[in-house]
């Protein structure tokens, strides 16, 4: 192993020895080898932060095992199918695998700091906001930003792939996160979808659900259960996002409450 040497120039310059500073080793089982390349093919198409190529990770986890379990798993890629997988030709990657290119530098300055100006490209041009982010999520294949807006006080989501500019930010009133949260929930609106589901609405509901959504189970075996919500009637977009959800959520469902802006399921 060569020693790790540091050259400084100049009358007093010489070579130093840095501080030998290498990593333990770590060693994986066969299993646990499996179990990470498992998760890895499970992530195709999901636009992961900080990848930059599929093919170098995977090499370098067959590389971990001997040949015989590298067979293994070239079965297991060819007989596992998973949600962002095309099933004619598993290995296949669609152009959405790869990240939108300001999310790495989105994820590097909220590691810094969760106060935030960012820019977002609208339908009237740039806009940009002063926000306090709260989660980075992704949902249909698109990451967003939920965060609150410091100028209204109030929470917004904003799309990634929209996103053109990012730095940060310093409030004239630095709140932590609960006082943020706390300051927010006075301005909740009430809940407007209420909904009673049985267990096939159920099923569907962990199939696919918007992010804020929750359910609480009325049995103990968790074949009934009440969801509440509020909708925003004033915004388009999500009027038209829970109606199409009402429908994939199936006739097991019980209305109890519902805006009249919602149309009615037929």
């Amino acid at each position: 192993m060569g020693m790790p040497l540091t050259a400084e120039v100049g009358r007093d310059g010489g070579y130093s020895v840095l501080h030998n500073a290498v990593l333990p080793v770590v060693r994986f089982t066969d299993n646990e080898v499996k179990a990470l390349f498992i998760a890895f093919m499970a992530t195709r198409n999901q636009q992961l932060p900080y990848l930059k190529s599929r093919q170098s990770l995977a090499e370098k986890l067959l590389g971990l095992i001997s040949e015989n379990q590298q067979d293994h798993l070239v079965v297991l890629n060819q007989i596992l199918l998973f949600a962002g997988t095309n099933p004619y030709n598993p290995d296949v990657l669609e152009l959405s695998d790869l990240p939108h290119p300001m999310l790495e530098k989105l994820i590097q300055t909220l590691l810094l700091d969760r106060y935030l100006w960012i820019t977002i490209k609208e339908k009237k041009g740039m806009k940009s906001y002063p926000i306090y982010l709260l989660h980075l999520y992704q949902e249909k294949s698109h990451w967003l930003i939920e965060g609150i807006d410091l100028k209204r006080d109030k929470e917004e989501i904003f799309p990634v792939d929209d996103l053109t500019h990012v730095e940060l930010y310093t409030p004239k009133e630095r709140l932590n996160r609960e006082k943020l949260l706390e300051k927010l929930s006075k301005q909740d609106e009430g809940m407007n979808l209420v909904l009673e589901l049985g267990p096939k609405a159920i099923t569907q509901f962990k199939k696919y659900h918007p992010l804020k959504v929750s359910l609480s189970y009325t049995n103990p075996y968790q074949t009934t259960a009440i969801l509440k919500t509020y909708v925003n009637v004033d915004h388009l977009e999500d009027l038209s996002e829970i109606t199409n959800w009402l429908l994939f959520l199936g006739d097991d469902i019980k209305v109890r409450e519902i805006p009249k802006e919602v149309p009615k399921r037929s």
